[in-house]
């Protein structure tokens, strides 16, 4: 069997996870069965839309349950305590430069779960993450894409 990999998330990560973890279980299972009744009571069930978006719901349901279940069951939180606060790590919020456009960007390094780059979340494990994880400020990194190596100086980073 394979070995499980750990997930990193932030206490905020885990902390949405959790949430929406409750929220499918107590509300969304119970809407759901409703549904189900509800689209039952019309009858004949081979040939009721209702009911067979209802039981798909329930299914993506279902599986999302167990996927939030499995992440949590792997998860390592990172604590701030324990992270060097001298370098960049999990949970630090990074300002940085491209060196050839001279554009500035900020992001916020999350474990692969919670990444989000339309809300400036980017994974650990992504090129970018990778590449500035255990950096310094003022530190120049170079990070390998499939056109070529971009350079990013380091501006600021503090721990969230």
């Amino acid at each position: 069997m394979a070995e499980t990999k750990k997930k990193i998330l932030t206490y905020e990560g885990l902390k949405a996870l959790e949430d929406e973890l409750h929220d499918l279980k107590v509300n969304r299972r119970r809407e759901v069965a409703q549904k189900i009744k509800e689209a039952r009571e019309q009858g004949d069930l081979s040939e009721n839309a209702e009911y067979d978006a209802a039981k798909e719901e329930q299914r993506d349901i279902e599986l999302r349950i167990e996927e939030i279940d499995k992440i949590l069951k792997n998860a390592e939180v990172v604590d701030d305590d324990d992270v060097d606060a001298s370098v960049i790590n999990v949970g630090c919020t990074v300002k940085i430069k491209d060196m050839e456009f001279e554009e500035e960007m900020e992001y916020k390094i999350v474990g692969s779960t919670e990444a989000n780059s339309l809300k400036g979340k980017i994974s650990n494990e992504s090129p970018v993450g990778k590449a500035l994880i255990g950096a310094q400020k003022g530190d120049i990194v170079e990070v390998e894409t499939p056109v070529g190596f971009i350079q990013y100086e380091i501006l600021d980073f503090h721990k969230n």
